[in-house]
């Protein structure tokens, strides 16, 4: 009994103890913790104690992207036609804290110091600011049932602002003086962009004084700098300038999509045409910069963490010193034309040239006689090239021919007989020069330009039998039948040119118009409409082995040069793009190809003025009968309830040298003189144009030829497959 006694005081006694020891250890772990709290509270607070101080004051990090210049834009021959120009500028940059009183003043001191257009200024910005200046009097057209509804969160915010401003009168805004304009106009600019995204004031006229005295009073003037930016310079002038395209601002209706691509608010984009469509080459890589602020908004520090470059620069295929040429050619032809006051409904002339064989297009020139308040002057129309429309005549004759070989109607060397058409409740209609005894062929066809070769070639694929006076059964499938023959030479079709807004012409698919009469109008080329870019593709086609390709404006893309003077290295070479290839035998090709050399070159040719200028080209003439909707027709006919006039469009396609050609070619003249029998206005307006220009390309050729810096010609060998994909 003792003994278990003292058994049990003696482990009391060492549970006792044991206890005492994990205390004591538990006491020591806790009391070297709160040691190594306190070395690590002192490390934070005396070692690192600034560094975390300034890193709690760095409340937002913000990465801004910083504008670089376009990519130049060269001609083939390496010749700068657009560049990028220094020019002073006043720039903006706000920070998340200005407020709008802040940047109000800065507009108000900034208005006196620059002068800047107020046509940029919106109703909208007019009645903002006649709310802000006049709080009271806004308020006070708010009624007390409207305040209260905003009051419970039942007028929402927009619909609050939206009543005031319709309820301001113009009185009350006729209140806003010039400079109150002006300020607004700058305010207006300041409000645009990012926050520490610097936001352009005014780039374009700044003068020397406005940059000085702006750069005196920068201490007065938080968030203003005077800088350098850039603008677009052409050293051409005009020359081909419409078919540049122009660079500004992101248009209102398309901010969200470039914004989805990493664009800012006040970025420069193409608006039109070769700026436009080539804008992911030419815009650049922005530089890119950290901004640190502090809780006060302001910049504690900015890193670069990415360097800018230009855009890349495109190559074009055109030729600046032959459009310049060109371009001249047109004008002067144009004004000669518009000097007889007989021409009043003649307004415009184009011409079009392009390497058959690679679909590079060498020249585009157009030109338009505007009447303006300062009196008549001829303006820029190049683009009407490929975005206007016209009937061509028998320049597509070619195109009617091939189809028929196609279609089995005729074959090489088909004799079919050059008569007068009739038809039951249509006019009459045949050849130019009436009809002839004997029955012709395709040549002779070609070579005196007879309608009524064509007009057989219709009917035959429609599969009707011609009787004099007797009606036949053509329904819509043969239009559809002729189009789609037509659309494989580019008439009618996309010839697919790299800008944008390319017109296909106009075809009437209303049965009323689908009769006989109008099937043999569109066999000649007066029924459906044709671009000059569409026709010169077309004679292209023809004249290349049947390849369609589509015409291109731009040559090459090229790295920045070191020196930004010269091309720098290469990125990617344009390859020809063969869209179809005809469904017709060379040997067929070969034989319209002969038709369009007797048409310039045969004794009963239509186009014998391209004889004996040194070289041998072919092509085809045409002369078109239109009923005119010009842009004069509702001023003078439509609003006198007089019926639009009968005119005449003068057209030509064409090509050379003969045997190898390397240039090919279109002119299309609408409305030249009316269609009225003999005419002494009359005149080959086509013929004029087209031999000067031919005169002009080869004069530059062995100029440069002399110079040791002729072009070499390239050829496209197109397989059956790459045809088939549209390669």
């Amino acid at each position: 009994m003792k003994k278990n006694q003292s058994r049990t005081k003696k482990a009391k006694k060492m549970k006792k103890n044991f206890l005492a020891a994990r205390m004591n250890i538990l006491f020591f772990a806790v009391f070297l913790l709160f040691s190594a709290l306190i070395l690590r509270l002192g490390v934070l607070q005396i070692v690192n104690g600034e560094d975390f101080t300034r890193q709690l004051e760095r409340t937002e990090e913000v990465v801004v992207n910083a504008s670089v210049p376009r990519g130049k834009i060269f001609d083939r021959n390496g010749k700068v036609i657009v560049d990028n120009r220094p020019v002073n500028a006043i720039t903006y940059t706000k920070t998340q804290q200005t407020s709008q009183d802040e940047m109000m003043e800065v507009a108000t001191k900034l208005a006196d110091m620059i002068e800047l257009s107020t046509d940029d200024v919106q109703d909208r910005d007019i009645q903002d600011y006649w709310i802000r200046e006049n709080k009271e009097r806004a308020d006070a057209k708010i009624t007390d049932e409207e305040r209260a509804l905003y009051d419970e969160g039942e007028l929402s915010q927009n619909d609050y602002d939206k009543l005031i401003r319709d309820r301001i009168t113009e009185e009350e805004l006729a209140e806003i003086t010039d400079q109150e304009m002006e300020i607004l106009a700058v305010y207006r600019q300041m409000q645009t962009g990012y926050n520490l995204s610097p936001q352009i004031i005014k780039n374009e006229g700044v003068t020397d004084e406005e940059f000085a005295t702006v750069s005196e009073h920068l201490d007065s003037l938080p968030g203003v700098n005077s800088t350098v930016d850039w603008q677009r310079e052409y050293p051409y002038g005009d020359v081909l300038r419409s078919v540049l395209g122009s660079v500004r601002s992101i248009p209102e209706d398309q901010i969200e999509y470039y914004l989805a691509r990493d664009y800012a608010r006040n970025d420069r984009v193409g608006t039109s045409y070769l700026e436009l469509e080539y804008e992911e080459v030419l815009q650049g890589q922005k530089s890119k910069v950290r901004t640190i602020t502090d809780k006060a908004g302001n910049v504690i520090d900015s890193q670069l963490i990415q360097q800018g470059e230009r855009g890349k620069d495109l190559v074009l295929s055109i030729d600046i010193e032959l459009q310049q040429a060109l371009e001249q050619v047109v004008e002067d032809e144009l004004r000669r034309l518009k000097a007889d006051p007989g021409r009043n409904l003649m307004d415009r002339l184009f011409l079009v040239m392009m390497d058959p064989n690679t679909g590079e297009l060498l020249a585009m020139a157009g030109k338009q006689y505007v009447e303006t308040d300062e009196g008549p002057e001829i303006q820029d129309y190049n683009i009407g090239t490929f975005t206007s429309a016209y009937e061509a005549g028998s320049s597509i004759k070619g195109a009617t021919v091939l189809s028929g070989y196609q279609d089995g109607v005729i074959s090489p060397g088909s004799y079919l007989r050059d008569e007068i058409i009739r038809f039951p409740g249509t006019d009459p209609k045949g050849s130019w020069y009436g009809t002839l005894p004997n029955p012709i062929n395709d040549l002779y066809a070609l070579e005196r330009s007879s309608n009524g070769y064509m007009f057989k070639i219709a009917i035959g694929m429609s599969g009707a039998n011609y009787v004099p006076q007797q009606p036949i059964d053509i329904g819509p499938s043969t239009f559809t039948k002729m189009r789609n023959y037509f659309g494989q030479f580019g008439l009618g079709s996309e010839t697919g040119i790299d800008l944008p807004g390319e017109s296909v012409g106009y075809q009437t698919n209303n049965p009323l118009d689908l009769i006989p009469g109008k099937l043999l109008d569109l066999s000649i080329g007066q029924f459906d409409t044709y671009t000059p870019m569409q026709m010169v593709q077309y004679v292209s086609t023809v004249i290349n082995g049947g390849n369609r390709v589509a015409p291109t404006v731009v040559k090459e893309i090229r790295e920045p040069s070191a020196d930004n003077e010269t091309l720098g290295p290469l990125v990617k070479a344009m390859k020809p793009r063969v869209l179809n290839k005809l469904d017709n035998t060379q040997a067929e090709l070969d034989h319209v190809k002969a038709g369009f050399y007797r048409s310039f070159n045969g004794p009963q040719g239509t186009g014998r003025d391209f004889i004996g200028n040194g070289y041998e080209a072919g092509g085809k003439t045409g002369t078109a009968e239109v009923v005119y909707f010009g842009p004069k027709y509702d001023e003078l006919y439509r609003s006198r309830g007089l019926a639009a006039p009968e005119t005449t469009n003068s057209t030509l396609v064409g090509f050379a040298p003969y045997d190898k050609p390397e240039v090919a070619f279109s002119v299309l003249a609408p409305w030249v003189y009316p269609n009225v029998a003999n005419s002494p206005l009359r005149e080959d307006v086509n013929e004029n144009v087209g031999t000067k220009a031919l005169e002009v390309y080869f004069d530059l050729r062995e100029k440069r030829m002399n110079e040791g810096g002729a072009d070499e010609d390239q050829q496209v060998e197109v397989t059956a497959e790459q045809a088939e994909e549209g390669q």
